[in-house]
């Protein structure tokens, strides 16, 4: 017990005697730490706004001004290490041995990154966009290293990571997204007026984009009806509301100018026969 309590009493002489010889410097040295996080935290948000003020793509200039502040504050930490005495040689290999291991266990994190990577510099969508990826679609919120986060109108946030975005069918409609409707008429119908019909009853709805479309025509001839297609974009974020408002405005339009839209119909025939 007493040998533990002079060995106790030797470190804390030890710490002691240390912190009085170099309590100056390491007060300076958590100063200099502070004040360089400081600084790499304003210039890494001075870059990002200098190049959002430049009209420079939103995550591109984030990439660029998160990687900025982390470059700052890696070279402080080093100039920090050095005013302590600690040799950055060793450390930067340690860094290295535990950067290879951990790359061999964390290959799928680190593809997502590297997806990440080549998404921020060719740019192949924005935030903003529209995206249809992996079956799943939504305006594009944010772009990370490691994965995108795409809005639905239900205001879904849908979490995609990278690796499944590079490389795969992607479809990339900007701020807007195709909307498509088919609606069947009887044969007896002019297909002319209704096209008119149809034109005008979409014009009534505020927001469709009338100088892109909308593309109304014959799509097939049915058994019943003749199918008229309709095809126009629409904001995103409120694809179903125009798809159901632009419904019931080709329904009222047609109820107004008596154009009918069929029940399906079969003709059933009966033969009877007669022994002979």
């Amino acid at each position: 017990m007493n040998e533990e309590l002079e060995q106790l009493q030797v470190v804390s002489d030890a710490v002691s005697q240390y912190l009085l010889d170099n309590g100056v410097q390491i007060v300076i040295t958590l100063v200099i730490l502070a004040m360089g996080y400081m600084i790499a935290k304003k210039l890494g948000r001075a870059v990002e706004g200098l190049m959002i003020g430049k009209n420079i793509d939103v995550t591109l200039s984030r990439f660029v001004g998160n990687s900025a502040h982390l470059v700052i504050l890696v070279l402080v930490i080093l100039m920090v290490l050095g005013r302590l005495g600690v040799s950055v040689t060793p450390l930067i290999a340690i860094v290295g041995a535990l950067s290879l291991g951990a790359g061999l266990a964390l290959q799928g994190m680190l593809s997502n990154y590297a997806a990440g990577f080549t998404i921020i510099l060719t740019r192949p969508f924005v935030v903003g966009d529209t995206l249809s990826v992996q079956g799943q679609t939504g305006l594009v919120e944010s772009v990370h290293l490691a994965y995108t986060i795409l809005i639905d109108e239900d205001d879904v946030r849908i979490q995609i990571p990278n690796r499944l975005v590079v490389g795969e069918i992607m479809h990339n409609s900007k701020e807007q997204k195709l909307v498509e409707l088919c609606v069947g008429v009887a044969y007896k119908s002019d297909p002319h007026q209704v096209i008119t019909v149809v034109a005008q009853a979409l014009k009534t709805i505020d927001g469709i984009n009338i100088a892109h479309g909308p593309l109304i025509g014959i799509d097939e001839f049915a058994d019943s009806s003749i199918n008229i297609g309709i095809r126009f974009f629409a904001p995103t974020y409120r694809y179903f509301e125009f798809k159901y408002r632009a419904n019931l405005a080709i329904y009222d339009a047609f109820k107004g100018n008596g154009i009918e839209i069929p029940f399906p119909q079969r003709e059933v025939s009966l033969i009877n026969t007669v022994s002979k």
